[in-house]
Parts: C-alpha cells; structure tokens; sequence
C-alpha cells in the first residue's frame, strides 16, 4: 500500500520510484527462466540455419542476445509483449508466457496502481519488453526505442486520442538494477501539469522541440524488483547504456475499466475488478490466445497506425 505522501508526490512531481515490489524468487527469476528458455530456442534455431557461429553451449543469455545482434538476427520482436507497429503478419513473432503474466497481474503491483487509480482495473495493451544492449554494441543506424535510448516522450501522447482522457498509469518495473550508467529512466518533475506537448515522428516518437527544459531532467534509478510509476503525462526519456552489460526493464499499463486503452485494435484485459472479481483474467493461457486472434485479424486487415502524430505538423518543421 502507498502512504498519503507517496500518493501526494505522485500527484504533485507526476512519478514515484518503488522498490521491492516484485519477490525475487517467484516473479523475477521466474521471467528470467522463461526468456532464457525462449532464447535457448531462438538461437539454436539461428545457429542450426548457419546465422550465428556461436555454440550455444557457449554463450549464457546475454551472449546470445549480443551474439544475436551482431549476426542481425532479432530477438526484440519474439520477445515482446505486444504486436509490432508496423504491417503485421500470421507469422509475426510476440511472447506471451506464464512468468511475464505473473508479473503483471502481481498483487502487490496491483496493489500500488489501485490506490492511484482505483480498485477496477485493466491491463493496457501498450507494454513492451527493454532489454538494452551497451550503447557500444549497436548498429549506427539502431532507433528502435526498445533496444537504444528512447526519447522525451508522453505515455498517453503514444497512443490514439480516444484516450486522451483515461486515467490510467504506466508502471516500469527492473528486471535488473537501472542505474545512472547503464540508462535508467529519467523524468521532467512537474510537468505533467502542463498537459500534452506535440509530438514528431522522429528518429522515435518524441516531445517536439523546445517544448521541455531538459536542464530540468531527474534520473530514476531503482534496483531489481522495484519500479516507477509514471502519471499519463509525465515527460521522461531513458539515460544510454554506458556499461558492458544489459539493461532489462518491462513497461506495462493500467487503466479504469470502461474507458479506452489507446490502442484498441490491441486486446486488454481485467486484471482486478473488486466490484466482479470473476470477470478478472487468470489464465495467461487466454491472454496469450487472445493477442493471437488479434495477430489473425490484423494480418488481414487494413494497417492502423499506432501513432497520431505527423511529421509536416508546423511544431515538427
């Protein structure tokens, strides 16, 4: 549960970092397990079809990520929790697995994101897996927002205008420590009092320019199991991985039940409801079913873009 003045800086600075939320053992190693598991697969397929040199037995999982990129051979796209914004296909790759469900439906994560936004509660389909690779190992021409720094940005600004007026929170939870040196999340305190900046299509989706006081910026780091919640409107971006290692985080949301995700050709679905608790999803087995129909109907549908914003917009010139 948050104190009063938890709840009061969040409300007034627009964020809040908590640590020790998610357990180590039950919640943390076990989606460690899993990726590693589907990593293991991943890259016996690459090494079987000559795409990788690496043994597998050779490399733990941050090697045959690293060996992966480096060989061009995508694993952010297996491993995410979402469908891709781009054109979308019956192949199209997404993980959906009982560990990362955990997570997401933890209690005490829940918990937190109640006492913000109340005890009916969905879970947003905008989520996405960040497993950053050291700035010094990318490609020159990385802009992936997933895999290299993401830009100042608005969670509620990156998703359709139907929802420009959900209450809903983003929750950013460490799979390993965020440190200052390894890209941790940084945020302009405040500012989410100032409702929505415009946005460009840039290198990533981005706050135009001029729009922020980046001398302003407060990094976020947190350890292994903590996390930062994030007000709709709060502008924060992410540090550059500056070490010899990755940097693993999941971003998730909530929002009211009832009101729009921003995303909604995206399955959601009830994660809490004390008002009907029998509607609340508790088998990741369906969760995992319903992202593959929508896969099946987007494949042939006409392509929704996930972003509003133009890049001939005048604040964009």
């Amino acid at each position: 549960m948050l104190s009063d003045a938890q709840k009061t800086f969040f409300e007034t600075e627009g964020y809040l970092v908590v640590e020790d939320v998610l357990d180590k053992r039950s919640v943390i190693d076990s989606v460690k397990d899993e990726y590693s598991k589907l990593m293991d697969t991943l890259y016996e397929g690459w090494y079987s079809e000559g795409k990788v040199l690496a043994p597998p037995e050779a490399l733990d999982f941050h090697g045959k990520l690293l060996a992966a990129y480096k060989a061009g051979c995508d694993w952010f796209q297996p491993m995410d929790i979402s469908l891709p914004g781009d054109r979308i296909t019956n192949e199209t790759p997404m993980h959906f697995g009982p560990a990362i469900f955990d997570l997401i439906t933890h209690e005490r994560l829940l918990d937190l994101v109640e006492d913000l936004i109340g005890p009916e509660l969905v879970s947003n389909p905008i989520q996405h897996v960040r497993i950053k690779p050291p700035e010094t190992t990318l490609r020159q021409d990385e802009i992936r927002a997933h895999i290299t720094a993401t830009d100042w940005h608005q969670d509620r600004a990156v998703g359709h205008a139907d929802a420009d007026e959900t209450n809903m929170v983003t929750v950013w939870c460490a799979i390993s420590d965020a440190t200052i040196e390894n890209g941790c999340l940084q945020v302009i305190p405040k500012a989410h009092r100032q409702g929505m900046k415009p946005h460009c299509p840039k290198v990533q989706t981005a706050i135009a320019d001029g729009f922020i006081d980046e001398n302003t910026a407060v990094p976020l780091p947190v350890k292994s199991g903590g996390v930062v919640i994030f007000h709709p409107l709060a502008p924060h971006a992410s540090l550059v991985n500056k070490t010899d290692s990755f940097r693993w985080s999941f971003d998730i949301r909530f929002n009211k039940i009832g009101e729009q995700t921003g995303r909604a050709h995206f399955p959601e679905f009830i994660a809490r409801s004390k008002a009907n608790p029998s509607s609340e999803m508790r088998d990741w087995r369906l969760w995992k079913h319903n992202w593959e129909l929508a896969r099946k109907r987007l494949a042939t549908s006409p392509h929704i873009n996930i972003h509003r914003w133009q890049s001939d917009a005048p604040f964009c010139a």
